[in-house]
């Protein structure tokens, strides 16, 4: 073989090898510094080394969608991976709300775990997310309430004040709590705040940095959390039937709780980063009473009635009894 014939080989080898690889388009609605889309990029070059470089991911620059579209969006392949709050979109899920009630766990580990034990047990055999390949689930870290003017030491404090919330169960309960909350994407939360068109917020606390709350002064917490909120992390079933079978298994080693642990290590991490900040930021932080957390496990006693009947409705035998499965599952986490 002579050099031309050999430099022209080569170069075709190395053509086939390129249109041999995959590229997912992979999105997020979130800065590209939030722990969230840190964890999707690291969950990518996971898939890269275990595709051994077969498959990798092009990180679009802006996300394809809204965040309430984004679940629609990969299903219909506007992106091919990306992650979504399930209760952006009100009513579609009913499981995934076990993942949100109060006062379950102090971390996003020890949650997101337990969440995606029972999922893949219970909610996956559903088809809770049908529409996409569900790759894993995750909640943030413990739910608190975030003031700009004034605390909130009782839920008549609450009442008097108007709040973003990111839907789910802490909607539902809102309601029963008689305060006044309106549903919008976190991502929208400088603006209603900084505006005074709220007053406060439900966030974990690694959004304050995130979303750039330096407005907020005051912050309730309570023991386990107020709340939770469940992601779903998911790619197009077309593109992922699509790959090889080899590369298929290896998107699946590197899913489930690997990639759940992914996503939750990265919201403990800045959580615990956040409230390091608000020590030198003038937050105050309180933990709410016992009365006050009284009456929030009086008024979440209807809604976890309200969700077994809902998830039986659905299917789910002995709904109450994988409700307790969950919360066993999280203390034996912690």
């Amino acid at each position: 073989m002579n050099r031309k014939t050999f430099t022209l080989a080569t170069l075709l080898a190395l053509s086939g090898a390129a249109s041999a690889q995959t590229v997912l388009n992979v999105s997020t609605w979130l800065p590209p510094t939030h722990g969230a889309s840190m964890a999707q990029v690291q969950w990518c070059e996971a898939v890269e080394k275990e595709t051994r470089g077969s498959v990798k991911c092009n990180h679009l620059p802006k996300a394809v969608s809204a965040p309430p579209g984004t679940f629609d969006a990969v299903r219909d392949g506007l992106a091919d991976v990306s992650f979504t709050v399930d209760g952006y979109t009100p009513g579609r899920f009913v499981f995934t709300q076990l993942a949100e009630f109060p006062f379950l766990g102090d971390s996003s580990t020890a949650t997101s775990v337990a969440y995606q034990r029972i999922y893949e047990k219970y909610f996956a055999p559903l088809g809770e997310h049908r529409g996409v390949k569900t790759l894993a689930v995750f909640t943030h870290g413990p739910g608190i309430i975030f003031t700009v003017k004034q605390p909130v030491t009782s839920a008549a404090d609450a009442a008097r004040l108007k709040f973003r919330i990111g839907g789910g169960n802490i909607n539902e309960l809102s309601r029963l709590m008689g305060w006044n909350t309106t549903l919008k994407p976190a991502t929208d939360s400088f603006e209603l705040l900084s505006t005074g068109v709220m007053d406060g917020t439900f966030f974990p606390d690694e959004s304050l940095q995130s979303m750039k709350l330096s407005m907020v002064k005051h912050a309730t917490t309570f023991p386990g959390g107020l709340y939770n909120t469940s992601f779903v992390f998911m790619m197009n079933p077309a593109r992922y039937n699509a790959l090889k079978p080899e590369e298929r298994a290896a998107i699946d080693k590197v899913s489930g709780e690997a990639a759940t642990r992914l996503f939750a290590a990265g919201w403990d991490r800045t959580d615990a980063a956040s409230r390091e900040i608000q020590k030198t930021t003038g937050v105050q932080r309180q933990m709410a009473s016992e009365a006050f957390v009284n009456e929030v496990k009086a008024k979440q006693a209807q809604l976890e009635d309200k969700w077994v009947a809902a998830a039986e409705a659905r299917g789910l035998k002995n709904a109450r009894a994988v409700l307790a499965e969950f919360r066993a599952e999280t203390q034996k986490l912690k």
